[in-house]
Parts: C-alpha cells; sequence; structure tokens
C-alpha cells in the first residue's frame, strides 16, 4: 500500500476500494483499515464507509449484511 499511495502524481485521482470486514491473513490485520488510521487527518483524503444500505445487489444480500453487522456489533 505504502509503495502505490507514495507513487500518486501530480493531477492524479486514486481510489482505493476494500472491504475491512473480510480480512483473511492469519492474524487479522487489514491493511486497510490500518491506513485509515494512519492517515485519517490528512487534508484532501476522504475515506466513505458503506452500510448494507448501500447494497444494490439482491435484496437478499443487503440482509445478510445487515445480520452481519448486528453480530459484529454484539462483539
Amino acid at each position: 500500500m505504502k509503495m502505490f499511495l507514495t507513487r500518486i502524481g501530480f493531477g492524479s485521482k486514486v481510489v482505493v476500494t476494500g472491504d475491512t470486514t473480510q480480512v483473511d491473513v492469519p492474524d487479522g490485520r487489514s491493511g486497510l483499515s490500518g491506513l485509515e488510521r494512519l492517515l485519517t487527518d490528512i487534508e484532501g483524503l476522504t475515506f466513505v464507509h458503506l452500510t448494507s444500505k448501500d447494497v444494490v445487489r439482491h435484496r437478499i444480500v443487503g440482509d445478510i449484511v445487515a445480520a452481519y453487522e448486528r453480530n459484529e456489533a454484539k462483539s
């Protein structure tokens, strides 16, 4: 991530997408969530968080995402 982000040129626009709830590395660390903690105070950067209300697939996918969100809120 650092290698990629430190090569942004003048006039560039970069969009980094990902799902911080889907981490498949053994230690459970997400480079994306770490990135937000590191860069959150830098002017010109914006982080957008989507929820089950943003799902534009089948209705049931939104319900599945909402179920996961409720479960994570309990933890």
